[in-house]
């Protein structure tokens, strides 16, 4: 008679049943689990911070596991800029030009703001979904509702996008040549201007000392939108003005 098999032990039947499956954090991961993670790195310490190996410490997951859900890190980033440009909301049509151009500036604006660390994701790469292109859908929307042609249109939204996203990257990553709110730091920045020698620097700076964000973003794209309101203007009469002509030949 064959003694009965010997019973292994607790510890080792709990490591090869944890074997046959994976950990609980592994089991709960997804592509917005890995981009909100992606988020929380960037917000913390920056885009700089993001790798593989990061964002799955953070999850408490092997880096390799990642893979499942995300190609590389260039995936991820894209991934993260999407979920924030997926963020933006309509602003009202109100049939003004100006007035739709601004709404969607500040708007641009919020998203882009609410993320500070993420600001250059969401400025500067290149997207082809339809998240992506969502700015772009805006402002030429916006701009052939004036009777543009396709091709003023995308000009015009180029130069008005330019200035935006320029305007934006300034705003997230401000530093002292852009004068500061802090009423100690004027002080010092405007005395350090005012010795400096330079005759033109002298006198402006008061001005060069201060930087309110949201003054000079709202100067900024008062003028932008003012150049693309005149530029729409001008390119209206041109073709009303051509066809005219081809009228009466």
């Amino acid at each position: 008679m064959n003694p009965a098999p010997a019973t292994p032990p607790t510890s080792t039947r709990q490591a090869s049943a944890r074997r046959g499956r994976p950990p609980k954090a592994q089991g709960r991961l997804s592509r917005a689990a890995i981009r909100e993670a992606a988020l929380a790195v960037i917000d913390a310490e920056g885009v700089g911070a993001v790798s593989m190996r990061s964002v799955s410490r953070s999850l408490g997951v092997d880096a390799k596991s990642l893979y499942h859900y995300v190609r590389d890190k260039d995936d991820l980033l894209d991934a993260v800029a999407e979920y924030l440009l997926e963020q933006l909301r309509p602003p009202e049509e109100t049939g003004s030009l100006e007035d739709d151009l601004r709404a969607w500036a500040h708007e641009f604006r919020r998203i882009t703001l609410a993320h500070p660390q993420a600001a250059t994701l969401v400025l500067t790469r290149q997207l082809s979904s339809a998240a992506g292109l969502a700015p772009v859908e805006a402002a030429l929307a916006v701009l052939r509702r004036t009777g543009c042609s396709p091709e003023d249109a995308v000009h015009l939204m180029r130069a008005l996008l330019a200035t935006l996203i320029g305007t934006l990257l300034r705003e997230a990553s401000a530093g002292p040549t852009y004068g500061t709110a802090d009423p100690g730091e004027i002080a010092e920045r405007q005395s350090t201007l005012e010795s400096s020698g330079l005759p033109q620097v002298r006198l402006a700076a008061a001005h060069l000392a201060r930087f309110d964000r949201d003054r000079e973003f709202d100067f900024t794209v008062d003028l932008i939108v003012g150049l693309v309101s005149a530029r729409v203007g001008g390119v209206g009469a041109s073709a009303n003005s051509q066809n005219d002509s081809e009228r009466s030949a």
